[in-house]
């Protein structure tokens, strides 16, 4: 079993920066896709940004594209989102999630993974 434990998030003003990392215990992640996926209240689960065991595949949601950034440490068997131009519509609660790699695509659907942590609270003050 794969455990993951989110730290890093807080309380940042608008056009600030915030760094999550994840890191995960109980196996090595050699094989797994890594992602972040978030909730706002009342909203449906969004995936942020997924990144392969190689680091080659690093999809990223709509929303976040060219603010945020994925990378993976498999030796600490952690990884991290580094969130840049921060805007209060990123306010949510962001989970890492993890799952077996089955192919070159990383599938983004959060039904598809496997794994989730418990998750942390970014707020974004205007």
């Amino acid at each position: 079993q794969v455990q993951l434990v989110e730290s890093g998030g807080g309380l940042v003003q608008a056009g600030g920066s915030l760094r999550l990392s994840c890191a995960a215990t109980g196996r090595t992640l050699r094989g797994y896709d890594m992602g972040w996926f978030r909730q706002a209240p009342g909203k449906e689960r969004e995936f942020v940004a997924a990144i392969s065991w190689s680091g080659r595949s690093t999809p990223y949601g709509d929303s976040v594209l060219g603010r945020f950034h994925i990378s993976r440490d498999n030796v600490k068997n952690t990884v991290y989102l580094q969130m840049n131009g921060l805007k209060p519509e990123d306010t949510a609660v962001y989970y890492c999630a993890a799952r077996v790699e089955t192919s070159t695509r990383i599938d983004v659907s959060y039904q598809a993974w496997d794994y989730w942590g418990q998750g942390t609270q970014v707020t974004v003050s205007s």
